[in-house]
């Protein structure tokens, strides 16, 4: 049985695969220390695809700061987001610091938040949706 759920916030971004590449080659460590975990950093670099899964990642923390009601502009780092995968390969997104400290004030009383992410690319493009559930706590 389904307890009391509801929808805390709704997230999406489409990034330029090609964009992400350059500001790679532009930038290199500079970037990727800015905006990537060095857990997200190990993952992206040993893949064929090192440029589109930079780029899908960037689409899911833009997507989830949409999702926490605040974009990137109210104090969330790049780096109170990260996504890693389950054994199964499904991403799951995990939220640190400002972003946490956000996510916490918008989840009601008796609740739980659970971050749903997905991410998909068609070269040249990356893209990500999140979707911020709060969930009954059982009692």
């Amino acid at each position: 049985m389904f307890g009391v759920q509801m929808i805390l916030g709704i997230g999406t971004d489409l990034a330029n695969i090609e964009r992400i590449q350059g500001t790679l080659d532009r930038f290199g460590a500079r970037f990727k220390n800015r905006v990537f975990t060095p857990a997200e950093q190990q993952k992206a670099d040993r893949r064929c695809d090192v440029a589109g899964t930079y780029a899908k990642r960037w689409a899911a923390k833009e997507a989830c700061s949409k999702a926490l009601g605040t974009g990137l502009a109210m104090g969330i780092s790049w780096i109170d987001m990260s996504v890693s995968n389950l054994e199964t390969g499904q991403p799951v997104m995990r939220v640190t610091g400002w972003a946490k400290d956000r996510l916490d004030a918008m989840t009601p009383a008796g609740h739980e938040a659970v971050i749903h992410v997905t991410l998909t690319d068609d070269h040249p493009w990356a893209q990500a949706f999140v979707v911020i559930e709060a969930r009954k706590c059982e009692e």
